[in-house]
């Protein structure tokens, strides 16, 4: 992967499709290549290089906002920190479920409290998370879902879909034993009010060749 590709750029972010297995952050004594190796040839002409708006896991993929510089960045830090960009993602699952569409309403906490784990559980202590889901493909053993999340826990979709019966399909974390598919987890979709006198920017990454496989 020489590349990443561009689904949108104008003078103050970049949204690109992230791939499965990239990093956006290194990790302590990997060498593996992460997002930040691709920084420097996303700057088009600017003197600074973009950073990042928000995170997604290393086998999420899908729509990752940069911001090209502070002004940028620390917007873009307010919109998500209000719940204000709108993200859909989608997910396929194993089993099927009984209502076509619903709302999971579990709050979350860190499992461990060692900073460095990014684990977490439902548990009435914890922070209150919502996650509308809708169906839009069921098979016999297994369904794709669109998933909304209306607050922005660490690892949300992946701990409510677990906790609901319905792990994602590749999820080493959340998911079943010895389920060796990749995460099929996708952002394909993000709604961002950036600019005051426009309408919202509206940006959509296709869904990549592993879902067409989990859905085989």
């Amino acid at each position: 992967m020489d590349t990443l590709e561009i689904l949108h750029k104008d003078a103050l972010m970049i949204v690109i499709n992230k791939p499965a297995g990239l990093p956006v952050h290194k990790g302590a004594g990997k060498v593996m290549k992460t997002l930040e190796d691709y920084l420097d040839a996303l700057r088009f002409g600017l003197p600074n290089r973009p950073e990042l708006a928000h995170r997604l896991d290393k086998d999420t993929t899908g729509c990752l906002i940069l911001g090209r510089n502070k002004v940028a960045l620390k917007r873009l830090g307010e919109l998500f920190q209000k719940q204000e960009i709108q993200k859909t993602y989608l997910a396929v699952v194993h089993g099927t479920f009984f209502s076509q569409e619903g709302e999971i309403t579990l709050p979350i906490m860190k499992k461990s409290k060692d900073k460095k784990s990014w684990w977490g559980k439902v548990d009435s202590k914890g922070q209150a998370a919502i996650t509308q889901y809708k169906v839009l493909n069921a098979l016999e053993t297994k369904t794709l879902v669109q998933l909304t999340p209306l607050t922005g826990r660490t690892h949300q979709l992946r701990i409510h879909m677990q906790a609901i019966g319905h792990p994602i399909i590749g999820d080493t974390i959340y998911g079943l034993k010895g389920d060796k598919t990749s995460l099929c987890l996708h952002c394909s979709e993000m709604v961002v009010p950036f600019y005051a006198k426009k309408d919202a920017m509206r940006v959509q990454a296709p869904l990549p060749k592993m879902f067409t496989v989990a859905l085989a």
